[in-house]
């Protein structure tokens, strides 16, 4: 049974450039302009079409309704779904697919998370567009966090609890351009998508190796867009499930090689995923640090005023070797400390690198009675 769609503001949702998009993708081609607002397009075997370039039409949503008709016809199927085409053809669309119960639900829980885990995903990937780091804070990027705002979620679909993202509306080539190859930079919307498909392959590939060397360093992937947001987004959403697919379908508007992409995680990724984030978040220095700690180890070169000290400090809730290069004054108070068996109270920038912590421009603050 075939439904007509003839809700105004339905119809409207479908711009003049996705019509356009969906015809030329469908083999239609433009021959020639039609009055001021329109363009005539034909394809062998299939009628010829006049499609409007602005919705600034008084009966722009029958045009559309009509255009439904005709493109789900020479297509065979129902125009709902023929509409479902329409109203993506100028996005990229994002999924991500859950695995759930055979009915296509999951918990609720469940559910939330995998929605705030696509979100982060997604803004994780944006943030890394302008200055990739291993670690960001979400909230303070204005840049992604604007664009995140215009990401829409689409309509739910069958299969499996599916979670549908679509992005601003991609904008397509000037048709001078596409006509003769000319070079043209995508616009922001697009590379957005493309930095998160980068960086989620480059993280489904990183994430085999680790599983097999646990010396990797995710730390390389950095410049591909790869941070410690995005592998614990990663995690937060696979781990209910026994696998997870995002997939990315391209906009018509803009087409690549390959109309869609997917990347597939499983449930046993998600502990080298943790794994990944935390080596991640332990390549950036946390500033302004204070740690109570006990002094093991005092060196100090002859004629050296400044001394190197290893103490031992409580970092993430586990015991940690932290070592620190101290001026004179600093230096002569932990022998003190140490030969008291007191503690320090020792403030820097607590960075790791390889295996060790290094509190950098480190200061001591007080002192603790042993």
């Amino acid at each position: 049974m075939n439904t007509a769609i003839r809700d105004t503001n339905a119809l409207t949702a479908v711009s003049p450039g996705a019509l356009s998009a969906y015809a030329l993708s469908e083999g239609w081609a433009r021959t020639e302009s039609y009055g001021e607002h329109s363009d005539v397009y034909i394809a062998n075997g299939k009628p010829e079409v006049i499609l409007p370039k602005t919705q600034d039409l008084g009966d722009y949503p029958y045009v559309v309704a009509k255009l439904i008709e005709i493109f789900a016809g020479v297509a065979e199927t129902d125009e709902f779904s023929l509409y479902r085409n329409l109203i993506t053809a100028d996005r990229d669309v994002v999924r991500v697919r859950a695995n759930g119960e055979v009915d296509g639900s999951i918990a609720l829980n469940d559910g939330i998370d995998l929605m705030r885990g696509a979100r982060d995903m997604f803004l994780a990937a944006a943030c890394s567009l302008s200055a990739p780091r291993p670690i960001y804070r979400l909230g303070a990027n204005k840049q992604a966090n604007s664009y995140i705002r215009r990401v829409r979620l689409g309509q739910t679909e069958q299969g499996s609890f599916i979670v549908t993202m679509l992005t601003p509306r991609v904008s397509s080539l000037p048709q001078e351009l596409a006509e003769f190859n000319v070079g043209f930079s995508d616009p922001v919307e697009r590379r957005m998508t493309v930095r998160l498909i980068e960086a989620l392959n480059f993280t489904r590939s990183a994430t085999g190796e680790i599983a097999e060397d646990d010396s990797y360093n995710f730390g390389e992937a950095v410049r591909s867009g790869v941070s410690a947001n995005l592998c614990e987004a990663l995690a937060q959403m696979v781990g209910p499930f026994p696998a997870l697919d995002v997939s990315l379908t391209w906009a018509r508007t803009r087409p690549r090689d390959k109309s869609r992409e997917t990347v597939s995680f499983f449930q046993e990724d998600a502990p080298y995923l943790t794994r990944a984030a935390n080596t991640l978040r332990n390549r950036v220095p946390r500033y302004n640090v204070r740690l109570t700690a006990s002094v093991q180890r005092l060196e100090r070169d002859a004629g050296d005023t400044r001394g190197t000290v290893i103490l031992r400090a409580s970092i993430e809730g586990k015991p940690a070797s932290v070592r620190a290069v101290l001026n004179q004054r600093d230096y002569a108070r932990t022998i003190q400390v140490h030969n008291d068996r007191a503690s320090v109270i020792a403030a820097g920038d607590l960075e790791r690198v390889g295996q060790r912590w290094h509190l950098r421009n480190p200061s001591i603050v007080d002192v603790v009675p042993g």
